[in-house]
């Protein structure tokens, strides 16, 4: 800082003011100055110091460190930014970014705890001045490297909806240089950063990227900065969906790369003419990505063709150039990552690839992906050996059919002999001594193909030369070389034994190890073991999925394979020390665990499927509760148009009995206060009343049919679903029994009382039937009593015996119909006796239930089971008594 002591005056007198105390007055003549020069002139001081800290950390060698005066002097410069003058913010901006680069952390940690500090820096995306803006986009990537909270706060800031708004602005990747600048940024934030990723696929941005790969059909003469673009958008799309990043943030972005097209836009990439190599090969490693265990997104780039004719799929096209050995080496790695990709948890994949080379499904005029990878199996390149056999083992992974399946495969070796199976000819080109490289990729094929199949293990042992070939090169001493091969072969003989299921009896588990014992010695043969783990490429190709080596030589593991390699070292270890009687019982106790398992599944499907009867079954009864309920609707709907007609009848009896005492005081002809048109029309309205009756009666009894019917189909369904809950329940607490069987008492006593309730209501509609049809009757013989009477007042009795004879007539008229009026009663009565018969066949219906729930009740008891039996028979008492007293009331 004694820069700037000597450009504010040089060395005075007395105490001399701190580095931090200038920086301080300066950025205070900026803030505070009226005159534009002065300003303008403490900011060139500024920045020229920051220049003069940068050259010192260069002469050191190292990033200069900040004190804590010199890190208080710092704040202001971050308000200098938020200044609109032209003059000061950008060079204030250029000031800032010149200090992130030598001391970002401590600057970083400085403008962290500023007040709204990453805010102010992010309004330079939007200064209209490009110079300021394109300053500000390298600004913010020195702010946001390695710092998720400032990477987070800048996000949150509407960064990426700015960032993607300057790209298209800017012609996406055919852009310049700001566009490579954004996307630097949109990586920094992005990258290792699961919150932002998270917010960049919630904010629906990721379909803003299918643009950035429409190219057209004139591909050449690609500019470097387009390529340079190009790479950058692809490695942005590999950022999100990253085997690194957690499965269900991966699946997410997968899912809505293929909805929005991504996946599609890069796969026209992919095959499309004159793109660059390198832009080729990172689009081939970016499809592999969005591909990777997305089983939808694997099936589409199964259909994906190639532009060819005939068109021939994209696997067999990329498998081609694999195979090649003239290809680029990037370029066949990508290849090879994007088939395990393709065949990543894909059983479906794993099963088409193997399919290829059944004798079968061979198509003699066309290229398959099986053929092509046979045939860098036993090419002359050690490279096309090693990439095929890898390819191999991952249409094998963790899938024993297809294991079983590739046994079949036969290969003709030449002519006049007869064809050997691909297990026979892998092991016949690993003993004729070949590259390191083809045999270590022989001997990951055939430990992932043995693996957990003792069909395949059977196999290899059938054949008598391979145990005394990896028996001889375990127990060698072979130079550095040969090692990692050693290491193999013994990984292979140990799964030999671990997956040996004794159907060979000169090679059995008991002797293999014995041989071990003999030929080799089981320390020297567990310390060969340990060679692949020790091996110095082994922990890089553990590391990710990718494979990516600096140079072909040292394309030696597979990460899959090292998984397994991990899992099976240490049980093979075990198992070559155990003992016979050790080994017998292991398998005992395995046997028997399997016994478990089954019968414990067993248990769970029948659990499952009693569980989806008893889901039906419950909701019949609520179906059947709800039917029951309409039921009632409809009986207190019957009630109120009889309550209707009732009310109708006693209008139409006051009317008739002021007609009848009307015409009594008027003309003789009238007989019984009622004119003969009158009686006429008042019989017919009986008439009328009565088929009414009938048809009420009619619908009645239809009803109380259909109620039966479904509370006995409701008693039922409850007793069919206590007993299902009852097997469920059977090893449960005795307690959780008692209350079952109390709610299930409660129900059938809930039943029965509707039942009783039923009965009283359709008593009630019979007797209320009854009054309609007879009290009419009643009143015309009151009336006619009456009429009687008055005629015994009448003054001439002459009258009265002139009208007797047409009385009497009229009499036995009506006496006919009284007797015809009978009849109807009695079939009503008739009618009322079957209905209380069928709900006699009720109560007999329940009886029959009660007699049910007592034998289940008993066998219950049979299993053990405390039943209280004292409150049973007290509740069927009760029921009993319950139904004479409804009997005695009916």
């Amino acid at each position: 800082m004694n820069f700037f002591r000597e450009v504010m005056g040089g060395q005075a007198a007395g105490p001399q003011p701190s580095g931090a105390e200038t920086i301080r007055k300066l950025c205070d003549r900026v803030a505070s100055s009226t005159l534009l020069e002065d300003r303008r002139d403490a900011v060139r001081l500024l920045e020229t110091g920051a220049v003069e800290i940068h050259l010192f950390a260069i002469l050191l060698g190292t990033p200069s460190l900040l004190n804590t005066e010199e890190e208080q002097g710092i704040k202001p410069i971050v308000w200098f930014v938020h200044e609109f003058d032209f003059h000061v913010r950008w060079p204030g901006v250029k000031l800032l970014t010149t200090l992130l680069k030598n001391q970002g952390v401590q600057v970083q940690g400085i403008i962290l705890v500023s007040p709204m500090g990453v805010s102010r820096l992010m309004d330079l995306l939007a200064d209209s001045r490009e110079v300021i803006r394109n300053d500000g986009l390298l600004l913010l990537q020195q702010l946001t490297k390695s710092n998720a909270a400032i990477q987070k706060i800048v996000a949150f800031e509407n960064a990426f909806e700015r960032l993607l708004d300057i790209i298209t602005e800017e012609g996406s990747s055919d852009g310049g240089i700001v566009v490579e600048d954004c996307l630097l940024l949109l990586l920094n934030l992005l990258k290792n950063n699961s919150s932002n990723q998270n917010f960049f696929k919630e904010g629906s941005y990721i379909q803003r990227m299918k643009p950035w790969f429409e190219i057209g059909d004139d591909n050449s003469g690609w500019s470097a900065q387009k390529v340079t673009n190009l790479h950058l958008m692809l490695q942005l799309v590999r950022v999100m969906v990253s085997p690194v990043n957690s499965p269900g943030a991966t699946a997410s972005c997968q899912k809505s790369m293929y909805q929005c097209g991504l996946l599609q836009q890069l796969c026209t990439i992919l095959m499309a003419t004159g793109v660059p190599a390198d832009i080729l090969t990172e689009t081939i490693n970016t499809v592999s990505e969005v591909i990777r265990g997305s089983q939808v997104n694997q099936d589409y780039f199964a259909s994906v063709n190639a532009p060819s004719n005939p068109p021939r799929p994209a696997i067999v096209v990329l498998l081609m150039s694999m195979v090649n050995e003239r290809q680029p080496f990037v370029l066949r790695c990508a290849v090879l990552y994007c088939f395990q990709c393709f065949l990543y948890k894909n059983q479906k994949g794993q099963g088409e690839i193997v399919a290829t080379l059944l004798p079968s499904t061979i198509d003699a005029n066309s290229i398959s992906a099986g053929q092509l990878l046979c045939g860098g199996l036993f090419s002359v390149d050690s490279l096309s050996n090693w990439c095929a056999a890898v390819a191999l083992a991952h249409s094998l992974q963790d899938n024993l059919t297809q294991k079983e399946q590739l046994l079949r495969v036969q290969l003709a070796t030449s002519l006049g002999k007869p064809p050997v199976s691909l297990l026979q000819q892998c092991t016949n080109i690993l003993s004729q001594g070949s590259k390191v490289q083809t045999r270590v990729g022989l001997l990951m094929l055939l430990c992932t193909w043995i693996n957990n199949c003792p069909i395949a293990v059977t196999h290899f042992l059938h054949n008598q030369e391979n145990v005394p070939f990896l028996t001889a090169q375990i127990s060698e001493n072979l130079g550095e070389d040969e090692r990692l091969v050693q290491g193999l072969c013994a990984l292979l003989l140990g799964i030999c034994i671990y997956y040996n299921d004794n159907s060979l009896e000169n090679n059995t588990k008991e002797k293999l190890k014995q041989l071990i014992e003999k030929r080799i010695g089981k320390e020297n043969f567990v310390e060969k073991l340990g060679f692949i783990t020790k091996h110095e490429l082994y922990s890089r190709a553990a590391q990710k999925p990718q494979p990516v080596f600096p140079s072909p030589e040292q394309m030696l593991f597979d990460h899959e394979f090292t998984k397994l390699v991990k899992e099976l070292e240490g049980v093979i270890t075990k198992a070559v020390h155990k003992s016979n009687e050790e080994e017998k019982k292991e398998e005992e106790v395995k046997k028997t665990l399997e016994q478990h398992d089954n019968i414990v599944t067993q248990y769970k499907e029948l659990i499952r499927e009693q569980d989806a009867q008893i889901q039906e079954l419950k909701e019949q009864v609520v179906s059947t509760s709800s039917q029951n309920e309409q039921m009632q609707t409809t009986v207190t709907q019957q009630l109120s148009q009889i309550q209707q007609h009732k009310d109708q009848y006693n209008i139409l009896k006051l009317k008739l009995g002021k007609e009848s005492q009307l015409n009594s005081q008027g003309e003789g002809s009238q007989v019984n206060g009622l004119q003969t048109e009158e009686l006429t029309q008042l019989r017919e309205e009986v008439e009328e009343l009565r088929k009414q009756h009938s048809l009420l009666q009619t619908q009645l009894g239809d009803k109380d049919t259909l109620i039966t019917s479904l509370v006995s189909r409701r008693l039922r369904t409850v007793f069919v679903c206590f007993c299902y809950d009852a097997f469920l329940r059977h090893h449960k607490n005795s307690v959780e029994w008692s209350l079952e069987l109390e709610g299930l008492r409660s129900r059938v006593q809930s039943q029965l009382a509707e039942i009783n309730q039923m009965k009283t209501e359709r008593q009630e509609l019979l007797r209320r039937a009854e009054q309609m049809f007879f009290f009419p009757w009643v009143f015309v013989f009151m009336d006619h009593s009456k009429f009687l009477l008055h005629l015994g007042f009448q003054e001439e009795a002459k009258s009265l015996s002139a009208s007797r004879a047409e009385l009497d007539q009229q009499l036995a008229s009506a006496t006919s119909t009284v007797a015809i009026l009978q009849t109807e009663k009695a079939k009503l009565q008739t009618e009322v006796q079957d209905s209380k018969k069928e709900q006699d066949d009720l109560l007999m219906l329940l009886a029959d239930q009660d007699q049910k729930i007592h034998s289940l009740k008993q066998k219950l008891k049979d299993l053990g089971e405390t039943v209280d039996d004292e409150d049973d028979l007290d509740g069927r008492d009760q029921t009993d008594d319950d139904y004479e007293e409804d009997e005695d009331e009916d």
